[in-house]
C-alpha cells in the first residue's frame, strides 16, 4: 500500500516532459514543449553552399524547413550514408521557425520531476557543455537534456527570463543588426559608479559619459573603444544638448536604442537601395585579379552578403569572386541559401541577378549563389580563410569586446593581402595615427595597409 501511494505521489508531481533518443549510444533529450513532431524520410533537397551539418530542405506539408544532422554539428562520427536510407527525425520549434533534427533512435517521452534536472558537467557527452541545459537520472539512465535554443542560437524566452534564466547564457551573435534586431541578452541594470573622490576631480559631462559608456555596455552590449570613441563621443555631445543638462544618462534599452539609432551603417539589415550598392561600387578599388576572396563576418540573414555579391560581380566582371559569410547564429546562417526577394527589390537595382521560381518568388541566380559560402562561424575564434582582398565588416566590432576587437583586427591585418581594403561601419575606424591608411568616397570609408 506504501509503494502504491509513493508511486501515486512521483505521478502527481511530474512537472516536465522530455523526448529522448541517443546520438552515438548515448541517451539525450529535448524538453517535449519544443518537439512539434516525430518523422521518419530521407528525401531532402540539396542545398548548395550550406554548412556540413546541414543535410538540405524538406516539405513538411507545404512548409519548406532546413534539416540539421545534429550528429554532424557535434562531429560525432556516423556510418556512410546510404542516399536511399531513411532518417529519425524530431521536427522542433525555435520561436516562430521549425527545423529537422536528425538524430540516430528515437527513444521515448518520460516525464520527470523539473527540480531533478541537475546542471551540466564537461564529462558528460561528447558535445561542448555550452549546448547542455542539465542532465537527469531517470529509469537507469542519464539523459543530457540539450538546450534547443543555445544551438540555434536563439533568444531567452520570456517564459524562461520569468523564471530566473535570463543569466543563462550571453548572445555574441554579430550579424545584420538593427536597433529593433539586436541581441539584448544582458541583464537591464544602472551602471555602477565611479569612486566619489574620484568624482570631484571630473567635469559632470565627463562623469555623464562614462556612465554612458557602461549603460551602452550592460543595456546593448555595444564596447567603445578606439574604433568607435570618435563618434560615441560626437553623439554623446549631441545627445546632451538634445536632452539638457542631467539628463544625458541611458535609463532604459529605448534609451539605448535612440542614442545609437544614427551609428547603424545604411541599408543594416534591410536590401540595399541603388544609391548605396552604387557607392559600395565607386569605393571599390581597381582588381585585376582572376580570383577575388571577401571575408563578410557578421552576414546576418544573408541579404548583405547577397547585396555585395551583385556589386562586386558588377564591379569585377571577368574575375571569379568567393564571399565567405561568416555568422554564429544558426537559423540565419542555414535559411540564408533559401533567401528570397522582395518583388519590389527584385525589379530594381538587383534585377541582372535574380531568377524567378516556379512558386512566383524571386530568388538569387546560380552566379550569385555561387559567389557566397554561408558558414557557421565565430569571427573571434581562428580560422582557416585564404589571404582576402577584402574585409566586409560592418558595424561588427563595436559588438564584441574591446580584447575581441584588438583580436579581430589582428586576423583582418593577418588575412588581408597588401592591396587589400577594409569596410566597416559608418560610425568605426581603426584609428587615427595607426599603420592603417584611409580614404574616402562620397559618404564612404575604406581602410589599407600603409
Amino acid at each position: 500500500m506504501q509503494e502504491a501511494m509513493e508511486d501515486k505521489e512521483n505521478v502527481s508531481v511530474v512537472d516536465y516532459k522530455m523526448v529522448t533518443f541517443s546520438l552515438a549510444g548515448k541517451d539525450y533529450a529535448i524538453d517535449i514543449m519544443q518537439v512539434k513532431e516525430i518523422a521518419k524520410t530521407g528525401r531532402f533537397t540539396y542545398v548548395p553552399n550550406t554548412l556540413p551539418f546541414v543535410l538540405g530542405v524538406y516539405n513538411l506539408r507545404g512548409e519548406i524547413i532546413p534539416i540539421i544532422d545534429l550528429r554532424l554539428f557535434f562531429n560525432i562520427d556516423i556510418p556512410t550514408r546510404d542516399d536511399n536510407s531513411v532518417e529519425n527525425m524530431l521536427i522542433v520549434s525555435v520561436g516562430d521557425q521549425l527545423f529537422g533534427v536528425v538524430v540516430d533512435a528515437i527513444d521515448k517521452v518520460i516525464g520527470i520531476q523539473k527540480s531533478k534536472i541537475q546542471p551540466p558537467h564537461p564529462l558528460f557527452g561528447d558535445i561542448n557543455i555550452k549546448y547542455i541545459y542539465g542532465v537527469v537520472e531517470c529509469q537507469d539512465h542519464l539523459y543530457i537534456l540539450l538546450d534547443i535554443e543555445r544551438i540555434f542560437n536563439a533568444r531567452i524566452s520570456a517564459k524562461d527570463k520569468d523564471n530566473g534564466m535570463d543569466n543563462v547564457y550571453v548572445n555574441s551573435s554579430v550579424g545584420e543588426v538593427m536597433p529593433t534586431q539586436m541581441n539584448t541578452q544582458a541583464v537591464s541594470h544602472t551602471a555602477s559608479k565611479p569612486d566619489a573622490a574620484a568624482l570631484k576631480q571630473e567635469t559632470a559631462s565627463e562623469q555623464d559619459y562614462k556612465f554612458v559608456v557602461e549603460e551602452l555596455r550592460n543595456l546593448k552590449k555595444f564596447y567603445v573603444s578606439d574604433i568607435n570613441e570618435e563618434w560615441v563621443k560626437a553623439r554623446f555631445n549631441q545627445w546632451s544638448s538634445e536632452k539638457g543638462a542631467g539628463n544625458s544618462q541611458l535609463q532604459s534599452e529605448k534609451d539605448a536604442d535612440e542614442f545609437l539609432g544614427p551609428f547603424w551603417s545604411k541599408c543594416n539589415g534591410t536590401w540595399w537601395t541603388k544609391q548605396y550598392a552604387d557607392e559600395v561600387y565607386k569605393l571599390l578599388p581597381e582588381n585585376n585579379a582572376k580570383q577575388i576572396v571577401v571575408w563578410n563576418p557578421g552576414c546576418g540573414k544573408g541579404i548583405e552578403s547577397y547585396s555585395l555579391a551583385c556589386v562586386l560581380k558588377r564591379r569585377y566582371p571577368n574575375s571569379k569572386i568567393r564571399i565567405y559569410a561568416h555568422e554564429i547564429d544558426l537559423l540565419n546562417v542555414s535559411n540564408a541559401p533559401l533567401l528570397s526577394i522582395p518583388d519590389t527589390n527584385a525589379n530594381d537595382w538587383y534585377s541582372p541577378y535574380v531568377t524567378k521560381k516556379v512558386s512566383g518568388e524571386y530568388t538569387f541566380n546560380q552566379e550569385i549563389k555561387d559567389i557566397v559560402m554561408f558558414e557557421y562561424h565565430d569571427c573571434t575564434n581562428s580560422n582557416s580563410l585564404p589571404m582576402v582582398d577584402i574585409v566586409f565588416a560592418r558595424d561588427v566590432l563595436s559588438m564584441l569586446p574591446v580584447e575581441s576587437q584588438n583580436m579581430v583586427v589582428g586576423d583582418f591585418d593577418e588575412k588581408l593581402k597588401g592591396n587589400g581594403i577594409i569596410i566597416l561601419g559608418a560610425g568605426e575606424s581603426l584609428g587615427k595615427g595607426s599603420n592603417w591608411g584611409e580614404k574616402t568616397v562620397d559618404s564612404l570609408t575604406y581602410f589599407n595597409k600603409q
